[in-house]
This record gives C-alpha cells, sequence and structure tokens, in this order.
C-alpha cells in the first residue's frame, strides 16, 4: 500500500530556537527569550529581567532570520514537500497586544513564506510555539488571565488575512497539553508564578494551568472559526505532545494507572479539539484535584462550532506507568515512568520505541477518524564532525528508518498519515534543556552551548538518506550513501 502520493515529507522548527534576532526590526522579548542556557543534568533558570552577561540561547540561535534563503534552499535540496515552522508572537505584536502589528515582522514571514512557495515547499505554521510575548506574561500571568483569548484571536485575524492565499495548513498551539504537567505553566502558558527562578522547578498552581487550557481551547476554537470564515481553504489542526503510555506490568493497577494518564496526557486535549467538548472523565480529575474551571456562557458553544481539521502530534518515547514508587526511581524520560527494559534510550535517557508510534496512530485514528500528521520525530544525539568535516549520523538514520517502518505499517492498518516532519530538520536550540549539543538535525549547525561558533551549514549523513527518502516516497529507507561535505 505505502505512503499516498501526495504526501507531505518535510521538517520541523520553531521561531524561539532557530531564528535568532530576538530583539531586531521591532520583536518584543517572549518568553523563551528570558531563559537561560542549561543542559539535560542542569536547569534552565527564568529571569525576569535580562542579566547582562548571562547566555540566552534564543537570543541568537541559529540566526534563520537572515539566513533563511540559505536554509530553505538546504531544504529543497532534499526534496521538502511541506516545511512546518512557527511565528514569533512578539515579532508582529511585540507585546502581543499592541494596536497596530509590526510590519517588519509581518514582512519576514512574506518573505520565508515565499521562499518556501518558489521551491513548491507548503508552509505549516503554527501559530503559538513556547513564545508567549513576555509582556503578556507580565500583564496578565499568560494564559491564566481569560483576557488572552480576545488578544490571541485578534493575533490570528491579522496573519490569517496577510498570508491568505499562500498557506494552507495551520495549527493553533504547539504541544498544547503541555500544560497539564507543571513544565509547561511558563513553557506553553506564559505563566509565572511569585517565586518561580527554575524551568524544571517551576511554583506550580493547577488551578491555574487548567484554567488557561480552557482559555486556549476557546481561543483555539475561536480561530478555526475566523480561519474559515477569511479563506476557506484554511486547514487548521490541533498538536498535542504524544507520549503512548503502557502499563508497567499486567497487575490490573498498573493497567487502570496507565489508563489514568493517558486520558490526562495524550487524550484529554485532544478529545477537546477534535470533539469540541470536555471528556466525562475529566470531571472526576477536577473534583480529585480541586480544580474548578469557570466557563461562560457561549464557552460550549464556541467549542463544538470550533473543532479542528486535522489533527498533528509530536512523538518521541513512549513510558510505562506503574503503582509501584520503587520502579519509578531514577528515570531519564522527561515525561517520567518506569523503565521499559525492552526498550534502548537516547543520550538524554528519552526511551526509544518506534512500534510506539504505529501504536500511538492507530489508537488516535481510531479515536478520531480525521487526517493526521506527525509533525515532530527524531533523535537527539551528539553529533562529531570527523577530522575531514563529514558527519556520520548512522544512529540519526537508523532512528528515522525505523520509525518510518512503523509509520508504514500505520497506513496499512489503515491510518489516514498525510504527512512527516522530523524535529529540527536543521541543528537548533532545545527548548527543554536550552542547549545546542542536543542535536536532531540533517543540516549541521557550527553552533555551541557558550555562543561560540560561525554559524556556518554542513549536511550530515542522514542529509543525502533523507533525501533519498523523500524522493522514493518512503520506499528506500536502505543507509547507503555517502557523506556529502559542507554547503558554505
Amino acid at each position: 500500500m505505502g505512503f499516498r502520493e501526495d504526501f507531505l515529507w518535510g521538517g520541523a522548527t520553531a521561531a524561539n530556537q532557530f531564528e535568532g534576532a530576538w530583539n531586531i526590526d521591532g520583536k518584543g522579548p517572549s518568553c523563551s527569550d528570558m531563559c537561560t542556557g542549561g543542559s539535560h543534568t542542569r536547569s534552565k533558570r527564568i529571569t525576569r529581567e535580562i542579566e547582562e552577561g548571562t547566555f540566552y540561547p534564543s537570543h541568537e540561535a541559529i540566526d534563520f532570520y537572515h539566513r533563511y534563503k540559505e536554509d530553505i534552499a538546504l531544504f529543497a535540496e532534499m526534496g521538502f514537500k511541506v516545511f512546518r515552522f512557527s511565528i514569533g508572537w512578539s515579532r508582529i505584536f511585540p507585546n502581543g497586544d499592541d494596536v497596530m502589528p509590526n510590519e517588519a515582522g509581518l514582512q519576514f514571514y512574506d518573505n520565508v513564506i515565499n521562499e518556501c512557495l518558489r521551491y513548491g515547499i507548503e508552509p505549516l505554521i503554527t501559530i503559538s510555539h513556547y513564545e508567549v510575548p513576555f509582556a503578556l506574561c507580565k500583564k496578565y500571568n499568560g494564559w491564566a488571565s481569560r483576557e488572552m483569548i480576545d488578544i490571541f484571536t485578534r493575533y490570528c485575524e491579522v496573519i490569517f488575512k496577510r498570508y491568505k492565499g499562500r498557506v494552507k495548513y495551520w495549527l493553533t498551539f504547539n504541544e498544547i497539553n503541555s500544560a497539564t504537567m507543571p513544565m509547561g505553566g511558563f513553557l506553553s502558558q506564559g505563566i509565572l508564578n511569585e517565586g518561580t527562578t527554575d524551568f524544571n522547578n517551576q511554583v506550580d498552581i493547577p488551578q491555574l494551568r487548567f484554567q488557561g487550557l480552557h482559555h486556549q481551547f476557546v481561543a483555539s476554537a475561536k480561530a478555526v472559526q475566523l480561519a474559515h470564515e477569511i479563506d476557506p481553504n484554511y486547514q487548521v489542526g490541533c498538536m498535542i505532545l504524544y507520549a503512548t503510555t503502557y502499563p508497567y506490568t499486567c497487575n490490573p493497577d498498573d493497567v487502570i494507572e496507565a489508563q489514568k494518564k493517558n486520558r490526562i496526557m495524550n487524550y484529554f486535549c485532544g478529545d477537546v479539539q477534535v470533539r469540541g467538548e470536555y471528556p466525562t472523565y475529566m470531571k472526576r480529575y477536577f473534583k480529585e484535584n480541586n480544580i474548578e474551571i469557570k466557563v461562560e456562557d457561549g464557552d460550549e458553544e464556541i467549542l463544538k462550532n470550533g473543532c479542528v481539521d486535522f489533527y498533528t502530534f509530536s512523538y518521541y518515547m513512549s513510558v510505562c506507568a506503574t503503582t509501584d514508587e520503587k520502579e519509578l526511581q531514577g528515570n531519564g524520560n522527561i515525561l517520567g515512568g518506569a523503565t521499559n527494559p525492552y526498550l534502548k534510550a537516547s543520550d538524554w535517557g528519552w526511551q526509544i520505541d518506534p512500534k510506539g508510534l504505529r501504536y500511538s496512530l492507530n489508537e488516535i485514528y481510531d479515536r478520531y477518524q480525521i487526517p493526521m500528521m506527525i509533525v515532530e520525530n527524531g533523535l537527539g544525539a551528539y553529533d562529531e564532525k570527523e577530522e575531514d568535516g563529514t558527519i556520520n549520523d548512522d544512529y540519526r538514520i537508523e532512528y528515522l528508518k525505523a520509525h518510518i517502518e512503523q509509520m508504514k505499517e500505520a497506513v496499512e492498518d489503515g491510518v489516514d498519515l498525510i504527512g512527516y516532519t522530523p524535529w529540527g530538520c536543521i541543528d537548533l536550540v532545545s527548548a527543554s534543556t536550552g542547549e545546542m549539543a542536543k542535536r536532531y538535525g540533517f543540516i549541521y549547525v557550527d553552533k555551541y552551548d557558550d555562543g561560540s561558533g560561525d554559524l556556518s551549514r554542513s549536511k550530515k549523513k542522514s542529509f543525502n538518506w533523507y533525501k533519498q527518502v523523500i524522493a522514493s516516497n518512503g520506499e528506500n529507507l536502505e543507509n547507503k550513501q555517502e557523506v556529502e561535505l559542507v554547503c558554505n
């Protein structure tokens, strides 16, 4: 059977992790711009003011802002059919709620979109990808405030009208369900509670996070309706951080625990955005966690009328749920759980589970029956240049090959899969740790965790391998490519 003829192969990025130019041409600071560098053993810090002499990795990132033509040309050389990127909200509205949008910011994305179209690459744009304008964080405590709904909707109206006729696919909020976890409070919603200085250990108020999610649900639904009014050709999707959760054992307690974790983490946000209403299982969760969602008149109708057109998700790992506390100690998966003895792990401790992707695709499609895209997937790893300048990332090829094989199995199973955009198609700053050392790309960027590097781009071995995958529509996954050297 194989992938459909018009399958959208490409890659994915985010403005705050690769654009740089954080305060250039009228851009205001985003929440990400207030995060210092970190590592997988040392948390990023969140600062309320920019500290002189402190390294903020998003400020320069990999400078896509000034190198977008070069980078898009490389994507086109690989054969990209689609390029997923985000719009930096504070590049359009520096304070989030400004009276007028910033023309220089709008023009930048005009240029990026036009450059993509010049090569026949379909733009897939995330409207809000972990980059809430920091001014909205300070003024409203981010999405904890209902005022954010109208502010976001106005931002959507500006970009929907500006890029009408040149963009088809939009995603409202990146990994919206990350806010079901404490880490997502600041990362996704711009909620900065008093006393928070450490990204990994934020002062957490679950009531604010889940109320913030309600505001995002309403805002997303209003954006869907607005998009369809402005351009009937617009397709608007959700984006979920998906982590398949298995029971650690066949003990019924573990099975129930896995079901609970799957519902809150994997299904809750998708259920609201695809089905247009809160699932019944959340009533008990809210009650047991002393959460009261304030729903205003008309909200339920807005949710029902603003269901997304397609479903997208990120997939990096699976986790195991158990009620046995001793099995939960010392696990490296960023999303927790017990260590699965049947799986290997990345250098960052994320367990590698290609078959879990097939399982996930089937579970999601059985649940929703709408077109699907995998818009993030990849291996964060230490890449080393050989003496001759080549980067032999066979481990990345092996990882992606195994996942694409399971995607194909899911298509055979009947899943309507329409696209695949591996994460960090060009090396960029890690959202979770703020480091460059954790590289995902097919393209190596000469940039390091101390801020040094000349930002030159080089092709890794995986570059030509992925080019071959796209050219064969996923049929040729063999790793027989020679490493091709540099681009500049």
